[in-house]
């Protein structure tokens, strides 16, 4: 499955509301620090790069060891990957701090916080990018992990067409909306992240899309 073209409408009109949803529309400003979230898109490094130059922060963290996903596409881990790739735009390597530990999101916050720390960075408010269909999630792990800054949310500014053009699968996009959108119901639960409001029309379609077999992000239960 390379594009849309390859499902339904009404599939496709599914994962565009899990697309539209994940995504929280902040309005970008000016903060302490930007914080790049490892992940296997390098979108989020060159949106990082875009937003420290234009002013909105003087310095970039870029969090991020490896997954089962990242390792063959940045084998010397993500955020050193990021950081390469964010200096090719133009951004000073003396800009940017390094955590290179992280494997989860909360990680992400925790110990970016550790590094912020050490280098001496007073932090009030965050400019997070993300992945686009990883905004809300990652906004709700990063209030549940750091509760005393205010956090901006910010992604590549792409469509969900351009999106899987990118990838070139939209089986694989359309898993990652549904695995997303199962991880905010299920991930307060656990506390991992603070209560995100799902409207019903969000948690229909994501039982409709996982049905239909979008469903290799899903969390199973162990037994």
């Amino acid at each position: 499955m390379g594009t849309h073209t390859d499902i339904s409408q009404d599939t496709w009109d599914d994962a565009q509301l899990l697309w539209n949803y994940h995504q929280l529309h902040h309005t970008i400003r000016p903060c302490s620090v930007i914080i790049g979230l490892g992940s296997h898109d390098l979108g989020v490094a060159t949106h990082s790069a875009r937003l420290y130059l234009e002013r909105l922060a003087s310095v970039i963290v870029f969090s991020g060891a490896n997954s089962p996903t990242t390792l063959k596409r940045f084998p010397r881990g993500e955020a050193v990957h990021y950081a390469e790739h964010a200096v090719s735009l133009g951004v000073p390597r003396a800009a940017i701090l390094l955590e290179t530990h992280a494997t989860n999101t909360a990680e992400n916050f925790q110990l970016s916080r550790e590094v912020l720390q050490v280098a001496g960075t007073s932090v009030t408010s965050i400019l997070l990018v993300s992945k686009p269909y990883e905004q809300r999630r990652s906004f709700a792990t990063a209030l549940k992990t750091w509760p005393d800054v205010d956090v901006v949310c910010a992604s590549e500014p792409v469509t969900l067409s351009e999106y899987v053009e990118r990838i070139g699968s939209v089986k694989t996009v359309v898993d990652m909306l549904v695995g997303t959108l199962q991880r905010l119901v299920e991930y307060p639960k656990k506390g991992f992240i603070i209560d995100q409001e799902v409207p019903a029309e969000a948690i229909d379609a994501y039982e409709r899309l996982r049905g239909s077999g979008f469903d290799s992000r899903v969390i199973r239960p162990t037994l």
